[in-house]
């Protein structure tokens, strides 16, 4: 049989077409298989990570040797378990925060239960004065510092719109959560690359993890130390110093105004045990150089979080929006009612 020249062009054409769509649905089946597979590591690797594989040992940064740790923020909360749980594992303590009575109580107890040294200075952060930053430097330049952990900060006193912030408070968070954390770091890092080890922990949050509405300045604050820690773990490598961005969901303490632990809120203790004991491991943070969440609840919400609608969508942000006007509203309503004396 004949074809002619009309058929002939349109079988040729459809064997062309049938072509392109093999190699097209090959082409998307070997991203999806790709695709696949790296979630398939990526699960494993959080597995291992957070039940399996052990963290850095607290002895290669001198850890009952002699050895200081530097702690920010150190008389509450989070501040106040990394104080105990480092000394516990025998750093002696250089202990700062705002308020001196309660320092010269948590030396008293560290002394008491841990029998190494301890130095406290008080040191308002938020003032951001020059002479309080020489008293730091004068007092650790003595000092086997190895440790540094910044874990000062402040956020606002409510959820509130960025246009209210009262610029006092506004100038405070800035103060406090990253400049504060960036002078206290450089004077320390010449004394780890000195020794060229030495380990620096700088306390994120989910707040910067994720755009966080009506908390606007905390979370860009805390954002900004997602880059800043990366950039000088880069840095400091060479010199055998560590460097973590530590990130969390909620925990119990003052700032976050949460008395009640449950399984995704632990209380400082069950935090800084977790931290302390998954240092070098990204655990939740998959992905994320230099940085690690630590707990194994926050670990499995950020991992779930980003491998489905992703930290910068638009259901994530409104949800944020919604929860923390919901939380304004209540924030208000307390107040009203303890103006009144109800």
């Amino acid at each position: 049989m004949v074809f002619s020249s009309a058929i002939l062009d349109t079988y040729m054409s459809n064997v062309q077409s049938s072509k392109i769509v093999a190699y097209a649905s090959l082409f998307f089946a070997a991203i999806g298989v790709v695709k696949y597979v790296g979630f398939g590591l990526k699960l494993t690797n959080l597995f291992l990570q957070l039940y399996i594989l052990s963290g850095k040992n607290l002895k290669k940064y001198g850890a009952g040797k002699g050895a200081w740790a530097l702690i920010t923020g150190a008389s509450d909360g989070i501040g106040k378990e990394f104080s105990l749980q480092l000394a516990k594992k025998g750093f002696n303590v250089v202990l700062v925060s705002r308020t001196e009575s309660k320092l010269v109580d948590l030396s008293s107890e560290i002394n008491r239960k841990y029998k190494v040294e301890t130095k406290i200075l008080p040191f308002d952060f938020a003032e951001n004065k020059s002479s309080d930053y020489a008293a730091l430097a004068a007092l650790i330049e003595p000092l086997d510092v190895t440790v540094l952990i910044n874990n000062v900060g402040q956020s606002h006193s409510i959820p509130v719109p960025f246009i209210e912030v009262d610029d006092t408070e506004l100038t405070n968070i800035i103060a406090v959560n990253d400049i504060a954390t960036l002078k206290v770091t450089k004077l320390v890092i010449p004394k780890l690359i000195a020794k060229k080890m030495g380990l620096i922990l700088t306390m994120g949050s989910f707040g910067g993890l994720f755009p966080t509405p009506y908390l606007s300045v905390y979370s860009g604050s805390k954002a900004f130390l997602q880059h800043w820690s990366t950039a000088l773990a880069a840095e400091l490598k060479p010199n055998g110093i560590d460097v973590e961005l530590v990130l969390s969901y909620l925990v119990t303490s003052a700032m976050s105004k949460i008395r009640k632990s449950s399984t995704l809120i632990p209380n400082p203790k069950m935090f800084v045990a977790s931290t302390l004991s998954s240092i070098g491991l990204q655990r939740g943070a998959q992905g994320r150089t230099a940085t690690s969440t630590p707990y194994w609840s926050h670990a499995i919400f950020q991992f779930f979080v980003e491998s489905t609608v992703g930290i910068w969508s638009g259901i994530v942000s409104n949800q944020n929006l919604q929860m923390h006007i919901a939380i304004r509203k209540r924030a208000l309503k307390k107040a009203d009612r303890e103006k009144k004396g109800l």
